[in-house]
Protein backbone atom coordinates (compact mmCIF):
# COMPACT_ATOMS: atom_id res chain seq x y z
CA UNK A 1 0.00 0.00 0.00
CA UNK A 2 1.65 3.43 -0.76
CA UNK A 3 2.06 5.61 1.54
CA UNK A 4 1.24 9.71 1.51
CA UNK A 5 2.55 12.16 4.00
CA UNK A 6 -0.42 15.12 4.09
CA UNK A 7 1.34 18.04 5.56
CA UNK A 8 -1.32 21.07 6.10
CA UNK A 9 -2.25 23.56 8.74
CA UNK A 10 -5.66 23.72 7.96
CA UNK A 11 -7.95 21.09 9.73
CA UNK A 12 -10.65 20.67 7.36
CA UNK A 13 -8.32 20.30 4.67
CA UNK A 14 -6.32 18.01 6.07
CA UNK A 15 -9.54 15.74 7.00
CA UNK A 16 -10.75 15.93 3.47
CA UNK A 17 -7.60 15.28 2.11
CA UNK A 18 -6.76 12.25 4.43
CA UNK A 19 -10.48 11.07 3.69
CA UNK A 20 -10.02 10.85 0.08
CA UNK A 21 -6.51 9.20 -0.17
CA UNK A 22 -8.06 6.84 2.46
CA UNK A 23 -10.97 5.90 -0.25
CA UNK A 24 -8.45 5.35 -2.81
CA UNK A 25 -6.35 3.06 -1.10
CA UNK A 26 -3.11 4.85 0.40
CA UNK A 27 -2.26 4.40 4.08
CA UNK A 28 -2.38 8.08 5.41
CA UNK A 29 0.08 10.15 7.77
CA UNK A 30 -0.92 13.55 8.54
CA UNK A 31 1.40 16.79 9.94
CA UNK A 32 0.09 20.01 11.08
CA UNK A 33 2.99 21.56 10.53
CA UNK A 34 6.30 22.11 8.87
CA UNK A 35 8.19 20.42 12.10
CA UNK A 36 6.79 17.47 12.11
CA UNK A 37 6.13 17.01 8.44
CA UNK A 38 10.30 16.75 8.08
CA UNK A 39 10.51 14.49 10.94
CA UNK A 40 7.44 12.39 9.18
CA UNK A 41 9.47 12.50 6.00
CA UNK A 42 12.49 11.21 7.29
CA UNK A 43 11.22 8.65 9.51
CA UNK A 44 11.44 4.62 9.21
CA UNK A 45 8.53 3.82 7.11
CA UNK A 46 9.05 7.12 5.01
CA UNK A 47 6.12 7.89 2.63
CA UNK A 48 5.99 7.42 -1.13
CA UNK A 49 4.71 10.93 -2.27
CA UNK A 50 4.08 14.37 0.33
CA UNK A 51 1.63 16.50 -0.09
CA UNK A 52 3.09 19.72 1.36
CA UNK A 53 1.12 23.08 2.09
CA UNK A 54 3.80 26.32 1.35
CA UNK A 55 1.76 28.37 4.70
CA UNK A 56 2.85 26.12 7.43
CA UNK A 57 3.91 26.67 11.57
CA UNK A 58 7.07 26.30 12.63
CA UNK A 59 8.83 25.61 9.38
CA UNK A 60 7.55 26.79 6.06
CA UNK A 61 7.01 24.25 3.24
CA UNK A 62 9.31 25.64 1.20
CA UNK A 63 11.83 25.46 4.10
CA UNK A 64 10.78 21.46 4.64
CA UNK A 65 11.30 21.24 0.55
CA UNK A 66 15.13 22.91 0.79
CA UNK A 67 16.08 20.65 3.91
CA UNK A 68 14.59 17.42 1.99
CA UNK A 69 16.49 18.14 -1.37
CA UNK A 70 19.72 19.62 0.79
CA UNK A 71 19.93 16.02 2.35
CA UNK A 72 19.28 14.01 -0.87
CA UNK A 73 15.88 12.99 -0.15
CA UNK A 74 14.56 12.41 -3.27
CA UNK A 75 10.81 11.45 -1.91
CA UNK A 76 8.12 12.83 -4.52
CA UNK A 77 6.45 16.41 -3.60
CA UNK A 78 3.63 18.06 -4.52
CA UNK A 79 2.99 21.81 -3.13
CA UNK A 80 0.06 23.05 -2.49
CA UNK A 81 0.13 27.19 -2.72
CA UNK A 82 -2.80 29.45 -2.15
CA UNK A 83 -4.42 31.25 -5.51
CA UNK A 84 -2.22 34.38 -6.76
CA UNK A 85 0.99 32.80 -4.76
CA UNK A 86 2.77 32.46 -8.11
CA UNK A 87 6.26 33.54 -6.54
CA UNK A 88 5.86 30.08 -4.37
CA UNK A 89 4.86 28.04 -7.11
CA UNK A 90 8.39 29.16 -8.83
CA UNK A 91 10.25 28.84 -5.41
CA UNK A 92 8.70 25.37 -5.26
CA UNK A 93 9.46 24.17 -8.44
CA UNK A 94 13.05 25.51 -7.91
CA UNK A 95 13.82 24.06 -5.02
CA UNK A 96 12.84 20.34 -6.06
CA UNK A 97 9.32 19.91 -5.76
CA UNK A 98 7.70 17.84 -8.22
CA UNK A 99 4.80 19.44 -8.54
CA UNK A 100 2.74 22.02 -7.41
CA UNK A 101 -1.37 22.54 -7.34
CA UNK A 102 -3.34 25.82 -6.09
CA UNK A 103 -6.08 25.74 -4.11
CA UNK A 104 -8.87 25.09 -4.29
CA UNK A 105 -8.87 22.50 -6.50
CA UNK A 106 -10.91 19.36 -7.17
CA UNK A 107 -9.72 16.51 -5.47
CA UNK A 108 -10.01 13.99 -9.30
CA UNK A 109 -6.83 16.77 -10.07
CA UNK A 110 -5.00 16.28 -7.49
CA UNK A 111 -5.36 12.28 -7.64
CA UNK A 112 -3.98 12.88 -11.38
CA UNK A 113 -1.47 14.95 -10.22
CA UNK A 114 0.22 12.57 -7.26
CA UNK A 115 -0.83 9.18 -9.77
CA UNK A 116 1.43 11.63 -13.07
CA UNK A 117 4.46 12.49 -10.26
CA UNK A 118 4.33 8.85 -9.13
CA UNK A 119 4.64 7.43 -12.74
CA UNK A 120 7.63 9.91 -13.26
CA UNK A 121 9.55 9.17 -10.50
CA UNK A 122 9.71 5.55 -10.40
CA UNK A 123 10.11 5.87 -14.42
CA UNK A 124 13.22 8.19 -13.53
CA UNK A 125 14.53 5.80 -10.68
CA UNK A 126 14.65 2.53 -12.96
CA UNK A 127 18.10 1.78 -14.32
CA UNK A 128 18.35 1.85 -17.82
CA UNK A 129 19.84 -1.48 -19.27
CA UNK A 130 22.84 -1.49 -20.34
CA UNK A 131 23.99 -0.75 -23.64
CA UNK A 132 25.41 -3.38 -25.33
CA UNK A 133 25.61 -1.79 -29.18
CA UNK A 134 24.48 1.58 -31.07
CA UNK A 135 24.83 3.15 -34.15
CA UNK A 136 24.10 6.46 -35.87
CA UNK A 137 24.56 8.02 -38.70
CA UNK A 138 27.78 6.38 -39.80
CA UNK A 139 29.16 5.92 -36.43
CA UNK A 140 29.32 1.92 -34.51
CA UNK A 141 29.41 1.55 -30.81
CA UNK A 142 30.46 -1.56 -29.21
CA UNK A 143 30.45 -0.80 -25.18
CA UNK A 144 31.11 -3.92 -24.25
CA UNK A 145 34.46 -3.92 -25.83
CA UNK A 146 35.00 -0.42 -25.86
CA UNK A 147 35.54 -0.30 -29.72
CA UNK A 148 33.98 2.79 -31.95
CA UNK A 149 34.16 3.23 -35.86
CA UNK A 150 32.95 6.14 -37.40
CA UNK A 151 32.36 5.24 -41.79
CA UNK A 152 33.80 1.92 -41.49
CA UNK A 153 37.34 3.06 -39.46
CA UNK A 154 38.50 2.50 -35.97
CA UNK A 155 38.16 5.70 -33.60
CA UNK A 156 39.83 6.06 -30.10
CA UNK A 157 36.81 7.18 -27.46
CA UNK A 158 38.24 7.61 -23.86
CA UNK A 159 35.90 5.59 -20.84
CA UNK A 160 34.73 8.96 -20.31
CA UNK A 161 33.56 10.11 -23.96
CA UNK A 162 32.18 5.77 -24.00
CA UNK A 163 30.09 6.83 -20.81
CA UNK A 164 28.81 10.36 -22.22
CA UNK A 165 27.83 8.83 -24.94
CA UNK A 166 25.65 5.96 -23.38
CA UNK A 167 24.30 8.66 -21.31
CA UNK A 168 23.17 10.57 -24.40
CA UNK A 169 21.48 7.16 -26.15
CA UNK A 170 19.46 6.20 -22.92
CA UNK A 171 18.22 9.81 -23.39
CA UNK A 172 17.61 10.09 -26.58
CA UNK A 173 15.68 13.57 -27.70
CA UNK A 174 16.19 14.65 -24.26
CA UNK A 175 17.43 18.13 -23.48
CA UNK A 176 20.45 17.00 -20.52
CA UNK A 177 21.92 19.80 -18.38
CA UNK A 178 26.00 20.17 -17.97
CA UNK A 179 25.05 19.80 -14.41
CA UNK A 180 23.19 16.66 -15.02
CA UNK A 181 25.96 14.93 -16.79
CA UNK A 182 28.45 16.27 -14.03
CA UNK A 183 26.46 14.56 -11.17
CA UNK A 184 25.80 11.18 -13.67
CA UNK A 185 29.24 10.88 -15.92
CA UNK A 186 31.53 12.73 -13.61
CA UNK A 187 29.69 11.72 -10.18
CA UNK A 188 30.32 15.14 -9.03
CA UNK A 189 27.92 16.13 -6.68
CA UNK A 190 27.03 20.28 -7.45
CA UNK A 191 30.29 21.13 -8.69
CA UNK A 192 30.02 24.02 -11.01
CA UNK A 193 33.01 23.28 -13.73
CA UNK A 194 30.20 22.85 -16.11
CA UNK A 195 33.18 24.06 -18.96
CA UNK A 196 34.68 20.30 -18.28
CA UNK A 197 31.42 19.09 -19.87
CA UNK A 198 32.07 21.54 -22.94
CA UNK A 199 35.57 20.74 -23.27
CA UNK A 200 34.59 16.67 -23.15
CA UNK A 201 32.05 17.35 -25.83
CA UNK A 202 34.21 19.43 -28.23
CA UNK A 203 36.72 16.75 -28.12
CA UNK A 204 33.66 14.11 -28.69
CA UNK A 205 32.31 16.19 -31.32
CA UNK A 206 35.95 15.92 -33.86
CA UNK A 207 35.82 12.22 -33.26
CA UNK A 208 31.82 11.07 -34.48
CA UNK A 209 30.53 14.43 -36.09
CA UNK A 210 31.48 15.25 -39.62
CA UNK A 211 31.36 19.08 -39.34
CA UNK A 212 31.85 19.75 -35.45
CA UNK A 213 31.01 23.33 -36.00
CA UNK A 214 27.77 22.29 -37.28
CA UNK A 215 26.63 19.08 -35.36
CA UNK A 216 24.07 16.70 -35.93
CA UNK A 217 23.88 14.18 -33.59
CA UNK A 218 24.96 15.97 -30.33
CA UNK A 219 23.14 19.69 -30.38
CA UNK A 220 23.82 22.47 -27.82
CA UNK A 221 20.46 23.63 -26.59
CA UNK A 222 21.34 27.56 -26.09
CA UNK A 223 21.50 28.14 -21.91
CA UNK A 224 19.82 24.49 -21.03
CA UNK A 225 22.74 22.18 -22.49
CA UNK A 226 22.91 19.45 -24.81
CA UNK A 227 20.74 16.90 -26.62
CA UNK A 228 21.50 13.67 -28.63
CA UNK A 229 19.67 13.24 -32.09
CA UNK A 230 20.63 9.91 -33.69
Amino acid sequence: MRRVLIVEDDPAMSVALRDGFEYEGYNVTVAQDGEAGLRLATATEAPDLILLDVMLPKITGLDVCKKLRGDGNSVPIIMLTARGQEIDKVLGLKLGADDYVTKPFGFMELMARVEAVLRRCAAAAAPPAPLETCRFGDVTLDFRAHEAWKGGRPIELSPREFQLLAFFIQHRGEVVTREKLLDTVWDYNAIPFTRTVDMHIAKLRKKIEDNPADPRHIITVHRLGYKFVG
